[in-house]
């Protein structure tokens, strides 16, 4: 009986142990595998010419925009920009999504919905694991390849302000920054006051390439009486105002300039529940707008579409043509399309070549039995 009672007994601890693993194996997955940076940065096979022009296809391409400026305002759920709040508090943005020259989406997050690896995503295109939640509040230097260190590594001189958890994740990185700490979540004033009081003299100057901002005051609103507060429509209010002093002051920079045109940016990083907190899957958490601005584009007009539904990660590899830097190697993000179809047909086929192949590569490197078919791509 006893024999028999330890048996059990063992056989019981080795199922625990077991199920143990294998939650442990799903919870903190083993991350895609890097490419080599030397077979990662590595052009596309060039693609056979059409008779009296040259191949191109194997560089990477020129900028699409001069300056760029990416707003990220924490915790901005898609409907605080397309929906009633939009409309009653941030009318000028409303205004560049129904009537200006703007691209919407609603881009989509994964979980963990906090910060630091919502940064990861939206910089590198990969997908972090729910280990990252750990590191949220000591997070070490990004080491993975990322939208940032192809930016200071083709000489494009950045400049941020905001949650210094972006200084920790680039220490090196900014030619200038100053950030400010997201631990007193009951302040909602100070930290985006230190953000803003640069923007003046910052959006002067043309000493810079590209200009992040990362506003916090939201997110701590939310936390602190949550996403139906009167205190939500005041702060998105002062984002809307940001909003259009940043995109006024780049169009100024663009009478008389022959040169590419400027790109505005506006997202978030996650948004927050029905109670304000956030780090799960609830749609309110994992939706946020994502808004680009640009004299480049077409003035929008006649019926209203609802916002297409992207993947967060897709901002990475579209910023990356945007900017005319090699995409991240580990990306898993698509090229939103529509930022670039003011370019020819033969440039847009160009840069989704260049995401095809990098995605191929990626899917070559971590999958044994993946193999790659002869004319995946069609001379053009």
């Amino acid at each position: 009986m006893r024999l028999r009672s330890g048996v059990f007994a063992s056989a019981c601890l080795l199922v625990q142990a077991l199920g143990v693993g294998l939650f442990l194996r799903g919870f903190f997955p083993v991350p895609v595998r890097s490419l080599p940076r030397s077979g990662a940065l590595a052009g596309p096979p060039a693609e056979p010419p059409p008779t009296g022009f040259s191949s191109n296809w194997t560089k990477v391409p020129s900028p699409v925009f001069k300056k760029t400026v990416i707003v990220l305002i924490d915790a901005l759920r898609d409907d605080f920009v397309f929906g009633s709040k939009g409309k009653r508090f941030m009318p000028y943005t409303t205004q560049l999504v129904e009537r200006g020259t703007s691209h919407s989406f609603v881009a989509e997050a994964n979980a963990p919905t906090v910060t630091m690896p919502r940064i990861k995503a939206l910089t590198t295109g990969s997908i972090p694991g729910f280990i990252d939640v750990i590191m949220n509040l000591n997070s070490p230097a990004l080491l993975e390849d990322n939208l940032i260190q192809q930016a200071k590594a083709a000489g494009k001189r950045i400049i941020f302000y905001g949650d210094d958890t972006w200084v920790r994740l680039f220490p090196k990185q900014f030619v200038e920054y100053d950030g400010t700490t997201s631990f007193f979540v009951s302040d909602y004033t100070e930290v985006d006051d230190n953000v803003t009081r640069h923007l003046d003299n910052v959006m002067k100057r043309e000493d810079w390439d590209l200009l992040i901002l990362h506003y916090l005051g939201l997110d701590h609103i939310g936390h602190l009486s949550g996403p139906h507060s009167p205190l939500i429509g005041p702060k998105l209010s002062e984002m809307d105002n940001i909003i259009k002093k940043i995109h006024t002051s780049l169009l100024s920079k663009e009478e008389g300039e022959v040169a590419s045109p400027h790109l505005l940016v506006v997202c978030g990083d996650h948004g927050m529940s029905e109670t304000g907190s956030h780090g799960g899957s609830s749609e309110g958490e994992v939706r946020t707008p994502l808004l680009f601005v640009s004299s480049a584009f077409d003035r929008a007009g006649g019926l209203l579409k609802p916002p297409e539904l992207v993947q967060q990660t897709d901002l990475a590899v579209t910023l990356a043509i945007g900017l005319g830097l090699p995409i991240s190697r580990n990306s898993v993000g698509q090229l939103l399309l529509p930022v670039v179809q003011q370019k020819t047909v033969r440039e847009q086929l160009r840069y989704l070549h260049l995401n095809g192949f990098q995605l191929s590569r990626l899917l070559q490197e971590n999958m044994a039995t993946y193999e790659k078919g002869k004319s995946w791509i069609p001379a053009v």
